[in-house]
């Protein structure tokens, strides 16, 4: 989680929102990393979750990535959360929980609806502090406060 927080912050000094995920396989290779990009494209969609699963189907060739864990700094929202079940993620770790906009244990809750096809296991509040404090620091000094 130590390095989604670093690229998170450098997503804060790009002025994206300071989320980063990752993928990686069973055997621990790193498949994707990314950030948010949705201001740098944009595009309301290009969350780093998505990102990091479009590029970890990519390197693979297959659109499932049933032996990986998608790591991420705040809680998935619930189109990235359908996404993580679409790509049948084994297991999905989070660092901030998200109130607000979470889908997976907040909002939404994506995979405890029957017509979820995969729910991931799915492990929050690592390094909640950190992951937190950097969405705050963020948002602090967007508003100038």
């Amino acid at each position: 989680m130590k390095d989604m927080i670093n690229l998170a912050s450098t997503a804060a000094t790009r002025g994206e929102v300071p989320i980063a995920a990752a993928v990686v396989a069973g055997d621990g290779t790193v498949l994707s990393q990314a950030h948010n990009l949705v201001e740098t494209h944009q595009d309301a969609t290009a969350h780093a979750e998505l990102l990091a699963l479009r590029e970890a189907m990519r390197v693979r060739g297959s659109k499932y990535l049933q032996d990986c864990t998608l790591y991420v700094t705040l809680e998935p929202c619930a189109m990235c959360a359908q996404a993580a079940s679409l790509a049948k993620i084994k297991k999905i770790i989070f660092g901030a929980y998200d109130p607000k906009g979470g889908g997976v244990e907040h909002g939404a809750r994506v995979f405890n609806h029957p017509t979820c096809h995969h729910a991931p296991e799915v492990i929050g509040g690592v390094s909640e502090a950190a992951c937190s404090a950097l969405l705050v620091k963020f948002f602090e000094n967007l508003r100038g406060q």
